[in-house]
């Protein structure tokens, strides 16, 4: 039997999606979170993460290419090199070219999304974690 979409089941599955459901796929999920990746674009993924308590995402960095960091719920802290700056919802973080970066969620958690070159899918794991 055919199931009738309703518009904004219809645009979610295009070019519109929420902060709350990004769309695509589960690409890692551990003890640690779940990482999400919508590559429905040619050259940008947009990746969602939801970090539970007192967890943290691997530190990594990505010679030749920048990220945005956009935090969604809870707060923690993020380390850019050799500082450590305090996050929480509604703040976004600029990463520049090759910087070491990496976020721990305090005892509530913290969920985020990333928007990153999708070219980097064609050389490195999905978004360094390993």
């Amino acid at each position: 039997m055919f199931e009738m979409m309703t518009d904004y089941e219809m645009e979610k599955t295009m070019e519109k999606v929420s902060t709350v459901d990004i769309g695509g796929e589960v690409v890692k999920e551990d003890e640690r979170y779940i990482v999400k990746d919508n590559k429905l674009l040619k050259n940008l993924i947009l990746s969602s993460t939801k970090l539970n308590p007192n967890m943290s995402t691997s530190g990594h960095e990505h010679k030749g290419q920048e990220e945005v960091y956009i935090f969604l719920e809870g707060w923690g802290t993020m380390e850019l090199g050799e500082k450590t700056i305090n996050v929480q919802k509604g703040d976004v973080v600029l990463i520049q070219d090759g910087v070491y970066h990496r976020v721990h969620a305090n005892e509530s958690g913290c969920e985020f999304m990333c928007i990153f070159d999708g070219q980097r899918y064609d050389h490195v794991a999905v978004l360094g974690y390993d």
